[in-house]
């Protein structure tokens, strides 16, 4: 397909964007496997439903998505391994996955399994065993060769296991993938390819980096943050002052580390195949700027000539303490616009701005502030969940009003 050319501002779906748009939506549903490339830099929960509405659009959706999670089972894995986090990999993995008949759910089913958060240390690893030795019901259940495969990550992980290492809602699919980055020389992308395959993804994922480093966040109080799960407001008492910027931090005498988190030829190519760069809901620093960070994302960016558009999130974000829809359009333009071989971009930072006004409570004052400044043309359109009380767009509407822009 086609870059999607340029179009004047409007606070509607653009008329020449809905010339043959139902005839789009039908070819995509008929023939998904031959559906646009949009790109998607996120984090692993907010789009799990969206992703599978998705899926029934598109086989060819590329996700990037976060390495950077410090909390729960993640921080278990991240300290014994020194490594990225994985859960939001796999989350997306999982929620591409093809789960009929024709896919593997069998596999996706121990993906997602977890060992149980209130057993002993005993049991914890007696189950693990199971898995290991191949008598688990679940493991049992899958064909061979993808078992002994399945079999041989887990026993990597297994074998490099800490005595200390805590299994207790330990989740399946992160020890396999895991257990995948140990034996692939501490790379993640041959085993998200790997598992891609084995639940036939109908789309691909990838991590930005599959460098160990963590989120560090400046507020505006001066006080310096380090960890993901200490300024989402998740896992500890919300942030009381505003982020004032966000940067990656490792071993301060790890340069190899750093210079890790460049991102590789095979994700610069990911990014250069888009028709339609896309930064979605999800928790704003964290999940959409996290991506942003990794040496090459940018200037990758930047060398791709298709829309970006940014979906702003519903509800309260943690993260967004003290800032406007505005400020937040601005953040990001702020990582988008840097300059490229030397001089400044021919094109706003932000092509389109996609929201639902009336779920945001955003005035056309506002709205046309936001243009002003940034550029940006914004489509203001029905969004909404069929439930009023639901504090998200409905999947449904939000995945043909993206796919208008392909």
């Amino acid at each position: 397909m086609t870059k999607k050319r340029f179009i004047s501002a409007t606070h509607s779906l653009p008329r020449d964007l809905m010339k043959g748009h139902d005839l789009r939506l039908a070819r995509y549903l008929r023939t998904p496997e031959l559906g646009p490339k949009i790109l998607f830099f996120s984090g692993g929960t907010a789009l799990r439903s969206f992703s599978r509405v998705l899926a029934g659009y598109t086989h060819n959706s590329i996700h990037l998505v976060t390495p950077f999670d410090s909390g729960g089972s993640s921080a278990e894995l991240r300290k014994a391994f020194s490594m990225p986090s994985v859960g939001d990999l796999r989350a997306r993995l999982l929620s591409l996955a093809d789960d009929s008949v024709t896919g593997h759910p069998d596999i996706a089913a121990l993906f997602g399994h977890r060992l149980g958060k209130n057993e002993s240390k005993v049991e914890l690893e007696q189950s693990l065993k199971a898995l290991v030795d191949c008598k688990h019901p679940l493991l049992k259940a899958i064909a061979e060769p993808m078992r002994s495969l399945i079999q041989s990550y887990l026993a990597e992980f297994y074998d490099q296991m800490p005595e200390s290492f805590d299994l207790a809602g330990a989740s399946i699919g992160n020890l396999i993938l895991t257990g995948g980055y140990l034996f692939h020389n501490r790379s993640l992308d041959p085993i998200a390819f790997l598992f891609g395959q084995l639940i036939k993804t109908r789309g691909t994922v990838r991590t930005t980096t599959d460098a160990d480093l963590q989120l560090q966040v400046l507020l505006e109080s001066g006080r310096t943050i380090t960890g993901q799960h200490r300024f989402t407001g998740k896992e500890s008492s919300e942030i009381c002052s505003p982020i004032k910027s966000i940067t990656l931090s490792g071993d301060a005498d790890d340069v190899e580390a750093r210079d890790a988190s460049r991102v590789c030829k095979e994700t610069r190519k990911l990014i250069d195949s888009a028709e339609l760069l896309v930064f979605p809901p999800g928790s704003f620093y964290s999940s959409i700027i996290a991506n942003l960070l990794p040496k090459g994302v940018s200037r990758a960016l930047n060398k791709n000539p298709a829309p970006r558009v940014y979906v702003p999130s519903l509800g309260k974000d943690p993260e967004t303490i003290g800032m406007t829809l505005a400020d937040q359009v601005q953040v990001l333009a702020g990582h988008l616009s840097h300059k490229a071989a030397g001089r400044k971009l021919p094109r706003p930072p932000i092509d389109f701005l996609l929201l639902d006004s009336r779920l945001m409570n955003v005035s056309s004052k506002q709205m046309r502030e936001i243009t002003k400044t940034s550029g940006a043309q914004i489509i203001d359109q029905d969004l909404a969940p069929k439930k009023p009380d639901v504090c998200r767009y409905d999947d449904v509407k939000l995945a043909e009003a993206l796919l208008a822009l392909t």
